[in-house]
């Protein structure tokens, strides 16, 4: 699946990683947030919106090379400096469904790092069930005139673009009547609340975006009127593998970091992974990874393809995301009391994957779909 060039660009990741990202990575963390230099230095380097056609400002690469950052970023305890969401989750809602002016005036912006992207679905009272979402948005002249409030938005105080699931036909209950509104920072009637406070992902800023008579020209509607709910649909695939990729790539870095303390660390004159129950548990932590990471490839190849793999994504995000839970748990008790300490990378690992079955949909959710694909 990978070829050489693959290979070439991971390695210069890697070191992207140790030399602007992993040296400052617990400054961002007590910060809570990334400062815009390090995106800026992310597009500079080319690791922003890989894919994107050149005329756009990328390099028209696979999606293998969004992967390779995903993976890269978990294994390195930077999965908190979110830029996959900005890449592969949120700018191609603007190149598949934006007018050539749209995507002129933004895409090239969101390679560079100049452009900071979130996109606004959840709120205080609809997280999973998108059809549930209040925020309203009214025609008036040439503009939508906005009011609501959206919260745990990823990127929320950076974001200089807000792509905004808001209801534009309040006669159609549910699903129907939502439209994708663009709001850039400093539309009147946009404010951000707080800068929100987390168990994990740390680094990432996580706010809430209040919307308050917030005036945007009617040219910002992304896609289709009244049909904002569909186009998430559609884009939810392979913002829920890449959810996947990061699960397991962390399930791995886990491992691997624990694998090295057990060797090491003596209790009773033995090395602690000597002891059967502990050998025993690395084993079946090391089999699930194993099966994980044959799954998560066959989708890969899949979704590469142009297959409908809804089904299987959501068994993936489910099954890969509780099985790095788990994973995390054994391999903070493995550390014993080190790993309740912050020094050691498992402690900030097993904070960040909790959320991965929560986020893009609950792992309760997830099921829900499958078992609705299954006809039950």
């Amino acid at each position: 699946m990978y070829l050489e060039e693959h290979n070439i660009f991971r390695q210069a990741f890697r070191r992207f990683i140790q030399m602007e990202i992993s040296p400052h990575l617990e400054k961002w963390e007590q910060d809570g947030i990334v400062p815009r230099k390090a995106w800026e230095k992310m597009g500079e380097a080319g690791f922003l919106c890989t894919w994107l056609p050149e005329k756009y400002g990328g390099s028209g690469a696979d999606f293998l090379y969004s992967v390779i950052i995903s993976e890269e970023l978990a294994r390195a305890k930077a999965v908190s400096f979110m830029t996959p969401l900005h890449s592969d989750i949120i700018a191609p809602y603007i190149y598949e469904l934006g007018t050539e002016e749209q995507k002129n005036r933004w895409l090239s912006r969101c390679a560079s790092g100049e452009c900071i992207l979130a996109i606004g679905m959840t709120e205080p009272d609809a997280g999973s069930d998108l059809g549930a979402i209040r925020t309203h948005a009214r025609a008036e002249g040439d503009a939508f005139v906005i009011n609501g409030q959206k919260t745990f938005i990823s990127n929320g105080i950076n974001a200089d673009l807000v792509v905004l699931a808001c209801r534009t036909d309040r006669e159609v209950p549910g699903a129907g009547g939502i439209s994708l509104i663009c709001v850039e920072r400093g539309a009147p009637g946009f404010s951000r609340g707080r800068k929100l406070r987390k168990l994990g992902l740390l680094a990432q800023d996580t706010a809430e975006l209040i919307f308050e008579d917030c005036r945007v020209p009617a040219s910002n509607l992304l896609g289709e009127l009244n049909r904002g709910f569909y186009h998430m649909m559609r884009h939810l695939q392979q913002e829920r593998l890449l959810c996947a990729v990061m699960a397991q790539a962390m399930a791995e870095a886990m491992l691997e970091t624990t694998l090295s303390y057990c060797r090491g660390r003596k209790a009773f004159g033995k090395p602690v992974s000597s002891f059967q129950h502990n050998s025993f548990k690395i084993v079946d932590m090391a089999t699930e990874i194993k099966l994980g990471r044959t799954f998560l490839d066959r989708l890969i190849r899949d979704h590469r393809e142009g297959k409908d793999v809804v089904m299987e994504v959501s068994m993936a995000k489910s099954w890969i995301g509780e099985m790095a839970n788990r994973v995390a748990y054994s391999c903070v008790q493995l550390h014993g009391g080190y790993g309740y300490m912050e020094e050691y990378a498992i402690c900030g690992f097993a904070r960040d994957v909790r959320p991965v079955s929560i986020f893009a949909g609950t792992t309760e959710v997830m099921k829900l779909i499958v078992a609705k694909k299954m006809g039950l």
